[in-house]
């Protein structure tokens, strides 16, 4: 959570009752979830995505999500958490939803 709030305009909300996201404008850009022992990430890979999909933590995203390029890596108690490339994908998210989320900024 706080990687992802590190990006500029980044915000912490809780759109459903026990959701934690991080958004940037008003979109989501990282959906952090656990309970216990069990922790979850959701982000946007566009460019990450295959390399995502081939990994053993990693899920496609519900609701139809999955057809724009979301997955959710999973993690149980016990389960090595890969912070570095957790990390990396958080980054590309943001980068992935800032695009669209912020008003473009005019060159002077």
């Amino acid at each position: 959570r706080a990687h992802a709030l590190r990006h500029p305009e980044a915000w912490a909300d809780e759109p459903w009752p026990g959701d934690h996201v991080a958004k940037v404008g008003k979109k989501i850009f990282v959906f952090l979830g656990g309970e216990g022992p069990d922790v979850s990430v959701g982000v946007k890979l566009p460019r990450s995505l295959l390399f995502a999909r081939a990994q053993k933590f990693v899920t496609k995203m519900g609701y139809g999500m999955d057809k724009s390029g979301w997955v959710i890596a999973r993690f149980g108690k016990g389960d090595e958490v890969p912070l570095a490339l957790l990390r990396s994908w958080i980054d590309e998210s943001y980068e992935a939803v800032a695009a669209t989320a912020l008003p473009k900024r005019k060159a002077h």
